[in-house]
């Protein structure tokens, strides 16, 4: 099976760049399954429901998402009704939403997605995301035979999501890292067959920080004044994925980095 995993879109620019990008490498690579991060997809924090719509028309098939998804309550009800767009697992088990979801590929094959928040230095009220994860596992593979399993780790520290590649490795086919939406280099596949990415990094504006106008930024670092956070819509783009093929086992034949600059 051939999955790519697209990091965090953000804004217009993000939109535009997976429009430009995406039909065309589902049918290089001959993507089985496409899965993006979609937390910041409308004006850079949450998702509305026509966002998700656009980019679905585009060719995404699941996406994941993190703690600015419950920016704009229009999503709420698309977390509620929806099983294709998911939040990280690890939330009170009252919040909206499913924290995991199951693709059909191919008509038989099937892919467990799942979705979970890292507590180091983000202060949501979460559950452990080791221990979430092994209920799901546990419980999931009871029920279902997958052919891969994919897990996005949407944390900050990049200490906590090796430790997450680690403890899960032969466990899971890829745990890609999200959220600090700048791409690393350590692509690899851990010894038991788990393929791993500290972060995929972000699609959106390249003059940017991290989506945002620099100059903002820059300010907000200098000034102890609150700055009201200006997204860059013009200029050139990035887009930044992974992309993993599976063996017969459901680990991870390879992976590599699949990123373009569009001027």
């Amino acid at each position: 099976m051939r999955i790519l995993f697209i990091g965090d879109i953000v804004a217009k620019l993000g939109r535009k760049a997976v429009s430009e990008i995406l039909p065309s490498l589902v049918e290089e690579e001959k993507v089985d399954l496409v899965i993006a991060n979609v937390e910041n997809l409308s004006h850079g924090k949450g998702a509305t429901p026509q966002a998700i719509d656009e980019i679905r028309g585009y060719g995404v098939d699941i996406m994941t998402s993190g703690n600015h998804i419950w920016f704009r309550e229009e999503t709420y009800p698309l977390l509620e009704n929806d099983p294709t767009i998911i939040r990280p697992a690890n939330y009170p088990g009252d919040v909206a939403g499913f924290g995991f979801t199951i693709a059909t590929v191919s008509g038989k094959e099937k892919v467990l997605v799942v979705n979970l928040l890292g507590r180091l230095w983000i202060p949501d009220p979460t559950e452990d995301p080791f221990r979430t994860i092994d209920e799901i596992i546990a419980d999931q593979c009871a029920k279902e035979k997958f052919a891969a399993i994919i897990v996005d780790f949407h944390a900050e520290a990049t200490s906590e999501k090796m430790a997450m590649g680690w403890y899960l490795d032969g466990r899971v086919t890829l745990v890609a890292g999200t959220h600090t939406h700048i791409p690393t280099s350590d692509t690899w596949i851990l010894p038991k067959g788990t393929a791993y990415v500290s972060d995929v990094g972000m699609t959106g504006a390249q003059h940017s920080v991290l989506g945002v106008d620099p100059e903002t930024i820059i300010k907000a670092h200098k000034y102890p004044y609150p700055q009201k956070f200006e997204w860059v819509e013009t200029g050139p783009k990035i887009f930044s994925s992974v992309f993993v093929e599976t063996d017969k086992k459901g680990m991870a034949k390879s992976i590599k980095r699949i990123d373009k600059i569009l001027e």
